[in-house]
């Protein structure tokens, strides 16, 4: 129970200044970070602030979850890459 009232409060907090920082530094921070087609131009503010908050309180209740799942999946995404790289080749060819 305490490690879920921690994460609430973690949630919270990060959504509130997200929320309140989001036209100034929030929006232009995740413009620069995210390809074309996710930025958000000031739009969906809504869901990306409780997109940061969920991921920014994961992290802090439990980090090394977090890091698993990131290492997971650059792992998914290197091997996706290569074999589109091989099959691309194979059709050129």
């Amino acid at each position: 129970m305490t490690i879920f009232l921690i994460w609430v409060i973690a949630f919270v907090l990060i959504a509130y200044f997200a929320n309140k920082r989001w036209d100034s530094s929030v929006s232009q921070g995740l413009d620069k970070m995210l390809p074309e087609v996710l930025k958000t131009h000031g739009d969906n503010r809504y869901l990306w602030v409780a997109a940061l908050a969920v991921l920014g309180a994961t992290t802090l209740v439990r980090p090394v979850d977090i890091l698993l799942v990131v290492i997971l999946l650059a792992i998914i995404g290197l091997i996706v890459a290569k074999l589109a790289s091989w099959a691309s080749n194979k059709v050129t060819h």
